[in-house]
């Protein structure tokens, strides 16, 4: 970034891709801890976190601020001041124990592909936004896209009464990190500002790197269904009751898990079915488990094939449980729409792909992303950049460097020839 001194500055003829992982790395290096990489939403590293970013976003020619969420928020004014912008972003908070490319891959190689303008005094017609948005994991609050949401204009207030696991509540951690909880309002934008919303993100999968392929379209960011499910039997003495007699909690959430994941599998293609928690009581060696609590994610990339497959779901685990004369109760935890990739941004991020050589391929995104906000307010598309064995969300998450470079030099061939909706082509 123009003369960065930034993190990776080297050489002004370095890569794209050898100044992104410099910055990646600087920015890694900000942690709860330095063993186990944890960047949580306003805590005293995610304000160092983003003030470093703030100043990487200044450093390429940008006017950086804060905004009233945290999220920081830079623009590059195009050939005349005030226009619309194209707005480029991802987050910088994490989950705990993370890998370091969830998030700020897209940020920085946004603010690295800005530099690059910059240095070389190019304007567009229009204007270029980088926002890294401030929660988007939603580890602390327990509440996904906060960041994004604000910038939509469809933050929940009533979030800013929850607490965390240490009692403090969202409202009360804004005004520690210096933001005033009751202006969140401040931070929202209006869709006449934005022409689109674009994020570059590691896949988090492992298709790409199965096609041996450095970069891909997103196609639609999946919606998804959780559910909180509850089995309630019998506890008893595991020696003096017999088989028959018995009602096992745990085997029948054990029967209810293998149903999910055989009704995913042979479901059609994108279904994805998880129960990733499972707490049995009374939890003894030596007793019949009596009540057992689990999880269900279920995710596919369109909203009517999501509904139907929970509602098929619910109808196996009520019939498990009626079988087994255990109680029920089954509740909605979490509910997202489908997003689609906006078909004219998709042939854009196409052609990019082509322009700089490699093979264009369409995949949908099973994991929730900022897109999943920001289409209330623009039309959205992604760009995914392949990740070793499709890792994520744990320390080994890896992006070679080659890769790297790749999917800047197509968001930076994407920004120079991008076309609003609707223009000539």
């Amino acid at each position: 970034m123009s003369e960065m001194k930034e993190p990776g500055a080297g050489p002004r003829n370095a890569s794209l891709g050898d100044e992104i992982v410099g910055c990646i790395d600087e920015l890694a290096a900000i942690s709860e801890t330095p063993e186990h990489l944890t960047r949580i939403f306003l805590t005293k590293e995610h304000r160092a976190a983003a003030d470093l970013i703030l100043s990487w976003m200044r450093d390429a020619g940008m006017r950086a601020h804060l905004d009233a969420i945290g999220n920081v928020c830079g623009r590059y004014e195009g050939e005349v001041a005030g226009m619309p912008c194209l707005m480029l972003g991802s987050h910088y908070d994490t989950v705990r124990d993370a890998g370091k490319w969830d998030g700020p891959l897209g940020l920085i190689t946004a603010i690295s592909c800005v530099a690059q303008l910059h240095r070389r005094g190019k304007r567009l017609p229009f204007a270029i936004e980088v926002t890294g948005f401030a929660d988007e994991e939603g580890v602390r609050f327990a509440s996904t896209l906060l960041g994004s949401r604000a910038v939509a204009g469809t933050f929940d207030e009533s979030v800013l009464g929850v607490k965390d696991s240490a009692g403090i509540s969202l409202r009360a951690a804004l005004s520690q990190f210096g933001l005033d909880p009751d202006h969140i309002g401040a931070a929202a934008r209006t869709r006449g500002e934005l022409l689109a919303y674009l994020e570059l993100h590691i896949e988090q999968g492992p298709v790409l790197e199965g096609l041996n392929l450095p970069v891909g379209v997103v196609t639609a960011i999946a919606g998804a269904t959780r559910l909180a499910a509850s089995l309630t039997g019998m506890a008893g003495h595991a020696g003096t009751v017999p088989m028959p007699l018995r009602r096992d909690a745990l085997a029948g959430a054990a029967e209810c898990i293998v149903a999910i994941e055989e009704f995913c599998r042979t479901g059609q293609s994108g279904l994805v079915g998880t129960v990733g928690y499972i707490h049995a009581t009374p939890g003894a060696t030596n007793v019949i488990s009596g009540q057992v609590s689990f999880t269900i994610d279920i995710r596919a990339p369109s909203d009517a094939h999501r509904k139907l497959a929970v509602a098929d779901i619910v109808r196996r685990i009520e019939n498990i449980a009626r079988r087994r004369k255990l109680k029920l109760q089954l509740d909605v935890t979490h509910e997202n729409r489908t997003v689609p990739c906006a078909p004219w941004l998709k042939d854009q991020v196409s052609e990019a792909i082509a322009g700089e050589g490699f093979r264009v391929f369409e995949l949908p995104s099973g994991a929730g992303h900022d897109g999943m906000a920001m289409i209330d307010i623009a039309d959205v598309a992604m760009l995914f950049v392949r990740c070793r064995g499709g890792i994520s969300h744990h320390p080994d998450e890896h992006v070679d460097l080659a890769d790297v470079d790749a999917g800047a030099r197509v968001l930076l061939r994407l920004i120079e020839n991008f076309r609003p909706r609707g223009a000539a082509q």
